[in-house]
């Protein structure tokens, strides 16, 4: 087994143990932000409203939630590169999330301000920990590896949390079978059930990957903790100028990310609006995460051959495919088809667009940059879901924004194409032999 997984891009014992983060939180993100939860909200939670008031209302607390991550992730991101303190922070988002989760157990109909205070709570818990979780990656993998192990994390997060979701459908499918009452009683269930998967295969990462060595602090002119991370923050702003091709794949990612995320979180919810059964919707989603599996570890191996920003191209060309064919989308076959278009490219182009990012910053300081990327990531899922809630109020029907979608993946490419990968890397590999 160990050979096989150093093999696959997980050859040490911390780079597992990272890797089972992906397969820890991904329950959530199958589950919560995009199968069940979704689905759930709308027919039950939401069930008194309009099924496009319900969407719209979904949506803005997807919007929400994201901005208050946003606007927290970089301030953090700063503090925990002069204090040892990444899984601390870790930790503290892990535990608002989990338990955020684990109470969706008390939803039931009508409860949609319940539903979506705690959706709220649970999305900044689990985009705020992805901050601290991804500025490990290039503290436990060389630069030649980053590819490989963030494609890999990126595999166990689809097998671990198809697995969830596989459970989880059988309970809401079959509730009989399972001594439950019925499939709403059985979603409920499965919420609880993430809350726990998530804890408990979080875990190793805790045990196995070691806290990151900091820079000197520099509160140690006398400033608090907190005063210090907005000076630094201040200071990675200027920085920023000094790293061109870092802050160029930001804005790609900024607006093609903002494709990716849109299709993620609002496929539920469209595919109720249009009419599709909720089971059919759930066994797509499960459909997604075990054809994932094989096409991520695929995207590492062609990133080996042909390098991450070529690999991340062919992925967005795809997506402007998913974005058209969704437009015309009416029948249960059609969103099969989706779904297995969508599982070839989302976790390759997700991983990749992290790992080349790690390689064109200074590991020293991983945290503020990723607190960065994580802006610019969350304000790629605001504008999306708020795209579709402005397209719900504006014409009755999203199937306008899913064309819409289309743009943000031709635009991200055409500034991922002014990114010199070669530059950028050589920059911050000078900027590590400099801190030195």
């Amino acid at each position: 087994m160990r050979a096989f997984l150093a093999r696959v891009g997980l050859r040490t014992p911390e780079q597992r143990a990272w890797a089972m983060y992906d397969w820890a939180n991904s329950a959530f993100q199958c589950t919560i932000i995009t199968a069940v939860f979704p689905v759930y909200f709308v027919s039950v939670a939401a069930a008194d409203l309009a099924p496009a008031d319900a969407t719209a209302r979904f949506a803005t607390t997807t919007t929400l939630a994201l901005t208050i991550v946003a606007i927290l992730s970089p301030v953090l991101g700063a503090y925990a590169d002069f204090r040892p303190a990444k899984k601390k922070l870790l930790a503290l988002f892990l535990a608002l999330g989990v338990t955020a989760t684990a109470l969706m157990v008390l939803v039931t109909r009508g409860d949609w301000l319940l539903a979506a205070v705690l959706f709220l709570l649970s999305n900044v818990g689990v985009n705020g920990s992805f901050v601290f979780y991804d500025s490990l990656l290039p503290h436990i993998a060389k630069e030649d590896e980053v590819d490989r192990v963030s494609t890999a994390g990126y595999a166990l997060g689809y097998l671990g949390g198809g697995l969830l979701l596989a459970l989880n459908l059988a309970w809401i499918l079959f509730p009989d079978l399972f001594g439950l009452r019925d499939a709403g009683l059985a979603s409920r269930i499965s919420f609880l059930s993430v809350a726990v998967w998530w804890l408990l295969f979080a875990l190793p990462l805790f045990r196995r990957v070691p806290e990151p060595p900091v820079r000197p602090s520099i509160a140690a002119d006398g400033l608090g903790p907190v005063r210090a991370s907005l000076r630094q923050l201040r200071a990675t702003l200027r920085e920023l100028r000094q790293y061109k091709q870092a802050f160029l794949m930001l804005a790609a990612f900024l607006i093609y990310n903002d494709g990716i995320g849109t299709i993620i979180r609002m496929a539920g919810p469209y595919g109720a609006e249009i009419g599709l059964p909720q089971n059919a919707l759930i066994g797509a989603f499960v459909m997604v995460q075990f054809v994932g599996v094989p096409f991520a570890f695929l995207f590492g191996h062609l990133a080996d051959r042909i390098g991450a920003k070529p690999s991340i191209f062919l992925a967005l060309a795809i997506y402007v495919l998913i974005s058209v064919v969704g437009y015309f989308m009416t029948t249960i076959w059609q969103f099969f088809l989706l779904s297995f278009m969508v599982a070839m490219v989302q976790g390759g182009s997700q991983a990749l667009s992290r790992s080349l990012f790690a390689s064109l910053i200074p590991r020293h300081k991983s945290s503020e940059f990723f607190g960065f990327f994580s802006v610019f990531e969350k304000f790629a899922g605001i504008v999306g879901p708020g795209i579709f809630a402005l397209s719900v109020h504006a014409t009755g029907s999203s199937r306008n924004a899913v064309l819409a979608v289309a743009a943000f993946f031709v635009i991200g490419a055409a500034l991922l194409w002014l990114v010199d990968v070669e530059k950028g890397q050589a920059a911050a590999r000078r900027a590590e032999a400099g801190a030195q």
